[in-house]
């Protein structure tokens, strides 16, 4: 299960970097937003994260079963597994605050009702949880497929990683920028 768990996270990972960049260019101005391909694969990334959130809940369980039967929990030396956990939840959460806030059309294009501030921190928040979702996840996910120095490939995966939400969360920016100013 770890592994279909590791290829389903690398799955997502390829699509969020996708959605990531376009989804950016499109907040800029740079693209028109509404492409049917966009959709359809946000919509698969969604599907893929929520199968993703269903096998880590099973995993979760498995752990406090566990936990319940040796009598001891340990959670400080498992400080990075419950970290990866809580990340893991609140990217669910601000993940639904960002297809809700932009679901809404208008004459076959995607428009938000409203992009205040509440819109923007909730957006920066899940630029951040999922940038330490994954950096906290890279190791265990390479050692999933059998990587055996995972310090330089991880270092590659951050740094792309890095550049896209350091991209999309300046994006987001912009686009709060667009829609108080003009």
């Amino acid at each position: 299960m770890r592994r279909a768990n590791a290829f389903i996270s690398m799955l997502v990972m390829v699509l969020f970097l996708f959605h990531g960049i376009m989804g950016g260019f499109q907040l800029a101005g740079v693209i028109p937003g509404g492409s049917k391909l966009m959709q359809t694969m946000a919509w698969v990334m969604t599907a893929l994260i929520a199968a993703h959130g269903v096998i880590g809940i099973k995993l979760t369980a498995d752990t406090l079963k566990a936990i319940k039967k040796a009598g001891t929990s340990y959670y400080r030396e498992n400080r990075l597994f419950w970290l990866r956990r809580i990340s893991g939840f609140a990217i669910m959460v601000f993940m639904l605050f960002h297809i809700m806030i932009f679901m809404g059309k208008n004459d076959g294009t995607y428009r938000l009702d409203l992009f205040a501030g509440a819109q923007l921190a909730t957006q920066i928040l899940l630029v951040v949880a999922t940038a330490l979702h994954v950096i906290t996840n890279a190791k265990p996910m390479l050692l999933s497929f059998g990587t055996k120095s995972y310090k330089e490939l991880g270092l590659d995966i951050a740094m792309v990683l890095a550049g896209v939400l350091l991209f999309t969360g300046v994006c987001f920016v912009i686009y709060y920028l667009r829609w108080r100013l003009f």
